[in-house]
């Protein structure tokens, strides 16, 4: 019952995508109608032909070749709608499915990072993509199929009734056994197809995992692990696989035997009445043929049933992602971000990923205008927490964080996020050029300041070697540049922004040390007059900060500058000593 109400939902949903292309449906629906009332014409100029040969040497010749001229002109016409029914068809189907992909990339960009940060990327991936593209294949055999299949089972109904209610009787009484069976097989069917769906993606989050961690498999010599994996997962998928098209297979069969049913029902009873002369020979002919007309649509239609319920299986699927609850919307009277100077303040803030393991609580801290604050303390301290929760990828739990006085909840994400520039220890490069990678903050950037920021952070002497320049092509995250380059690139994007203030979470965790004073040194111009935060292990790096936050468990636990703390000989002081023994 459950099942059912679900599937109810899933095609109610469809069918608002639908509605948008009423004009491709109606004129498909219209196809089909001329389509069906050709072909079952065909049955009754073929029986008024038979009819004209009444024995040897009495043959209407003319009246046959009459009736064959009809008949090609009807081939052509109903050939003509047929291809504007597929043409109507394709382009509804592939319209909805761009409209489902691309609404359901939208949601992406506007789903909490949670949601992000706790499902696997490549099961993400597999519902944007792969189910889309599954759901593609059941709508367009359902458009192709169905519409024919039901206005020819109607067709034939009614014809045949014209022609001998009584065999009609016996063909209506048969159906519904056919469609007992299909409705049986189609209920348990719909499960396993989600079933198959959910373990695929379970498969592509796995490839998809392997494939941008392939050198550290490697390195650790996981290889015949993570084939473990997979196989044990491949193996799910066939089983699943199988069990679906299995039980999904059984309607073809199943509604065959029944046709058969039904065409020997209207053979036998046809004979009977030709004998005694109720029916004409050509009529006995005609019933046969609208007999197997009647019956072909639901061995089509099972079919279609088949590729229906994994069509919305994997619908089910992607609507669940287009459905999930977006980020918390932005206040009606949100105002933009302007004239930043660097105020901010932590006051009371309380954030948990998880309700029920506590990580910062009661937090508070007041930065002035144009302060450097370094953030310190062990692994799993909240350091990163905070920079989350400064550009508002996480809401606070309670308290709340202000810059220029405002509450960050009562400005725009794009303001606030626009007036901080951000370098982090993960690197993300986009596919394309090297200036287009730099110029990702300010698109309009001349290629004097691409070059210019270039320098600044010491990328542009790698940059001249490769092959094109600053018009070389890197691929997806990169591409074969080192890490300490593609960190570099991310520098050059930061310092061409020139933002209001500035976040550096292990901002040159993959350069040499020599390089890494050297952008230390620019990072100083950079950060001049502007509030920075500044995330580091290695503490060397902070000394020259105003205010340094050494963090534990969510709590500061001490603040002061570098040698004011080294002084109080406390955590920082350990910490710091540790780098430094011996």
């Amino acid at each position: 019952m459950e099942g059912r109400k679900r599937q109810k939902e899933i095609l109610i949903k469809v069918l608002r995508y639908i509605k948008k292309y009423w004009m491709y449906l109606g004129i498909s629906i219209g196809m089909a109608a001329i389509t069906v009332v050709l072909t079952l014409y065909l049955p009754i100029l073929i029986g008024d032909a038979i009819d004209l040969i009444i024995e040897r040497g009495k043959v209407d010749f003319s009246g046959i070749l009459q009736i064959l001229k009809k008949m090609a002109v009807i081939m052509v016409v109903t050939g003509s709608a047929q291809w504007v029914m597929n043409v109507c068809n394709n382009r509804m189907t592939y319209a909805i499915v761009r409209d489902i992909r691309e609404e359901a990339f939208q949601k992406l960009q506007i789903l909490p990072l949670k949601y992000i940060d706790g499902h696997p990327h490549g099961e993400v991936v597999s519902r944007v993509a792969g189910d889309v593209d599954q759901f593609a294949d059941g709508l367009l055999m359902g458009f192709t199929q169905l519409f024919t299949g039901i206005a020819t089972i109607l067709g034939t109904l009614l014809i045949m009734l014209n022609i001998h209610p009584g065999i009609t009787v016996v063909v209506v009484c048969i159906t519904p056994v056919s469609l007992l069976v299909a409705g049986v097989i189609a209920k348990k069917t719909f499960h396993m197809f989600r079933r198959q769906s959910e373990i695929r993606g379970e498969q592509t989050a796995l490839i998809n995992e392997m494939v941008g961690n392939q050198k550290v498999v490697q390195a650790f010599g996981q290889e015949e692990q993570v084939m473990e994996r997979f196989d044990e997962i491949n193996q799910r998928l066939k089983q699943s696989s199988l069990e679906a098209i299995f039980f999904s297979s059984l309607t073809n069969p199943a509604t065959r035997f029944v046709n058969s049913l039904v065409y020997t029902g209207v053979g036998l009873t046809g004979a009977f009445l030709a004998i005694q002369g109720g029916i004409s020979v050509g009529q006995l002919s005609c019933l046969l043929s609208y007999a197997n007309q009647y019956t072909k649509p639901f061995n089509e239609i099972s079919g279609v049933i088949t590729e229906l319920q994994n069509a919305l299986a994997c619908a089910g699927r992607i609507f669940d992602l287009i459905e999930e609850s977006s980020q918390l919307p932005e206040a009606a009277d949100a105002t933009v971000l302007t004239s930043v100077e660097g105020n901010i303040s932590l006051e009371q803030v309380c954030f948990s990923y998880v309700p029920e393991k506590k990580l910062i609580q009661q937090f508070n801290l007041k930065v002035k205008p144009g302060q450097r604050v370094a953030i310190v303390g062990p692994t799993g301290c909240g350091k990163t927490t905070v920079i989350n929760l400064l550009m508002r990828f996480y809401d606070v739990d309670s308290g709340r964080i202000k810059v220029e006085e405002k509450d960050i909840r009562e400005v725009t994400r794009r303001s606030l996020r626009t007036a901080y520039g951000m370098v982090l220890q993960e690197t993300w490069l986009k596919a394309g050029t090297i200036r287009d990678n730099i110029r990702m903050g300010r698109p309009e950037a001349s290629q004097e300041e691409v070059m210019e920021a270039a320098i600044a952070a010491h990328a542009h002497s790698f940059i001249k070697r490769l092959p094109e320049g600053y018009d070389t092509v890197i691929g997806e995250d990169g591409g074969s540049l080192s890490q300490g380059q593609k960190q570099l690139l991310c520098i050059a994007r930061v310092m061409l922004c020139q933002p209001d203030m500035l976040i550096l979470d292990e901002a040159t965790s993959s350069i040499d040390t020599r390089t890494e004073q050297q952008i230390q040194n620019a990072f100083s111009k950079l950060m001049e007059g502007r509030t920075s935060f500044i995330v580091a292990h290695r503490l060397s790096t902070i000394r020259e900060a105003d205010i340094i936050l050494v963090m534990k468990d969510g709590n500061i636990i001490e603040q002061g500058n570098h040698e004011l703390l080294l002084a109080a000989n406390g955590f920082y002081a350990k910490l710091y000593n540790s780098q430094f023994a011996g």
